[in-house]
């Protein structure tokens, strides 16, 4: 997989976590350690990202 690639697949992923948490924040009765952890994914990804395209 290239790097460019790679890249995009991270970016793909993050938005669909950012889709899934704004989703569950609209949900009645959502888990607030379910946001949290959805959230820990999405920063992780994001850090993963710029260290990535520092690179």
């Amino acid at each position: 997989m290239s790097m460019s690639s790679h890249l995009e697949e991270l970016r793909r992923k993050h938005e669909l976590l950012s889709d899934k948490v704004e989703e569950i924040q609209r949900s009645p009765g959502s888990s607030d350690s379910e946001i949290s952890e959805l959230k820990k994914q999405k920063l992780k990804i994001k850090e993963e990202i710029e260290r990535l395209a520092t690179v």
